[in-house]
Formats: structure tokens, C-alpha cells, sequence
């Protein structure tokens, strides 16, 4: 995988804010993590949510930081090809990893996940960093995850929005405002999205705006996603406005100093 890594791909994820590294994760590694879904799924932690309402149709779940506990999630996250994959595209000398996040969408799901960017949600500042998004099960364009080409690069930050019902965490709030009516002004941006293969992997940064459809009428599979993420040189512990997810504990004396925490492993990852 390595190899799919070259200068035009850390190019393109710098200036787009998204690139897709093509069959990253090989078929053992697959099968690993779709056991590991399966176990998530039937064992949720503390922090799981599930995002379709009573008498909805399919399934909309996501859970996270379980790494941990479920072995095959720690190893993707720290033993392969991915770290150094990450620490190309961020152009960091080192690469630290924040948390994984498990996104399942069951066929005949109608919940969309709403336009966001990750960054506000988070603990952390910095620009150096990247999410890798981890597909185990075959997703057509129409089905997948839809970016906004540049929008890392605004200059904005967005107020974070929840997933259940895609209303807002809080008003608009000293440098945070409100995500735009981005479909109702497709016609001004540039939306990229994928055909994808399981063990392709979308990378992208956390301030790129990203949004996805259900499943119902788009695909007959499951797609099943586990986001692998990661932090560079510059990355510091903040505070929001608003409880951060995930809701780790930061104290505020921490707060602009370095991710140096054991919840945080930095990886040697070798080019």
C-alpha cells in the first residue's frame, strides 16, 4: 500500500482535502475487522449510539475508541500500513493516533449523515491530520461519502451537528458558525464522491465538509466503515463550546500543550 502513496496523492489530499487509497487494507486484515464489527455490534461500548429512531427502517449505528478492547482495531490502527500512509499525507514527522469510529448503515436505512467537518468536535487543534476511512463492503458513489473539494482550506469552522437529527450542538459561537445550506448551493462547490471496494480507504482531513445518504434505494449492502485517525506535529488538546466527541477528559491545564497521553499512542512509523 505503501506504494499508493506517491507525491500526487499527498498532493491531491493537501489541496482537495481528500484522497482514496485503493485496496490499503488487504483481505486478512478484512476479515479480521468484519469479526471485530460483528463483536462491536453485539457489544457496544458505553459511548455507542444508535441514530435510527423506533419502528425506522435498517440501521444506523456508530460507536467509538474501542481500541483497546478489540484487539483487531488496534492493530489496523497501529501495526499497518496505515500510520505510515498518514504520516506522508500530513507531512508530519510523527503520527500520533487520536481514536477509531465505527460507522455501520444497514440496507433500507433512510438516516443521512448531515454536512459537517470533524474538527469542531473534537479536543484537539492542529492541521496537521487525517481520517482514514476504512470501507469493508463494496459502496457505490451515490451511496458513499461526499466531500467538498477545498473546504479544509476555508478558514472557517463549523458548529459540530447532531447525527440522530442533524440539528445544531449550539448557536453560532465566537469563531464557529453555522454549516451553510450546502445543498442548496451545490451549484457553487465542487462534490467529489467514490465508487469503493472493500479494503479501499478514504483519507481525508477533519476540516474537509463531508456528508452521506442513507442506504435505502442506493444499495443492497451493508456499509460497514471503521474511521482510523490521526494527529501530527501540531496537534494540541483544546476545549469547545460544547462537550467534545469523543467526551475524553482534558484537564485545562492541559490545554495547548501536546497530545503526550497514553490514550494518545505516538507511532513509530517509518517511511
Amino acid at each position: 500500500m505503501a506504494e499508493s502513496v506517491t507525491t500526487a496523492v499527498v498532493e491531491q489530499f493537501q489541496s482537495e482535502g481528500v484522497a482514496v487509497l485503493r485496496g490499503a487494507i488487504g483481505p486478512a486484515q478484512l476479515g479480521e475487522l468484519a469479526e471485530a464489527v460483528e463483536q462491536n455490534l453485539a457489544d457496544p461500548s458505553a459511548w455507542a449510539s444508535d441514530y435510527t429512531p423506533d419502528g425506522g427502517t435498517g440501521r444506523f449505528f456508530g460507536d467509538y475508541v474501542n481500541w483497546q478492547r478489540i484487539d483487531a482495531y488496534r492493530r489496523v490502527a497501529l501495526e499497518s500500513a496505515l500510520p505510515v500512509a498518514a504520516r506522508s499525507l500530513m507531512r508530519s514527522d510523527t503520527v500520533r493516533f487520536f481514536h477509531e469510529h465505527l460507522l455501520v448503515k444497514e440496507p433500507g436505512t433512510t438516516e443521512i449523515t448531515p454536512w459537517h467537518h470533524d474538527d469542531p468536535y473534537y479536543c484537539i487543534d492542529g492541521v496537521q491530520n487525517v481520517s482514514m476511512w476504512i470501507s469493508l463492503d463494496p459502496v457505490p458513489a451515490a451511496a458513499g461519502l461526499r466531500f467538498l473539494v477545498g473546504s479544509h482550506r476555508w478558514q472557517r469552522r463549523f458548529v459540530p451537528r447532531k447525527f440522530i437529527d442533524a440539528t445544531p450542538y449550539a448557536a453560532a459561537v465566537h469563531g464557529f458558525e453555522l454549516v451553510p445550506d450546502i445543498e442548496a448551493e451545490l451549484a457553487q462547490h465542487r462534490i467529489v464522491s467514490f465508487d469503493i471496494n472493500p479494503g479501499d480507504v478514504l483519507a481525508f482531513h477533519y476540516r474537509t465538509l463531508h456528508a452521506a445518504p442513507g442506504t435505502a434505494g442506493l444499495t443492497q449492502h451493508r456499509r460497514r466503515a471503521l474511521s482510523v485517525r490521526y494527529v501530527g506535529d501540531d496537534a494540541v488538546f483544546a476545549l469547545r463550546p460544547w462537550l467534545h466527541s469523543p467526551p475524553f477528559e482534558v484537564e485545562p491545564a492541559s490545554v495547548g500543550g501536546p497530545l503526550d497521553d497514553e490514550r494518545f499512542p505516538l507511532i513509530h512509523a517509518s517511511r
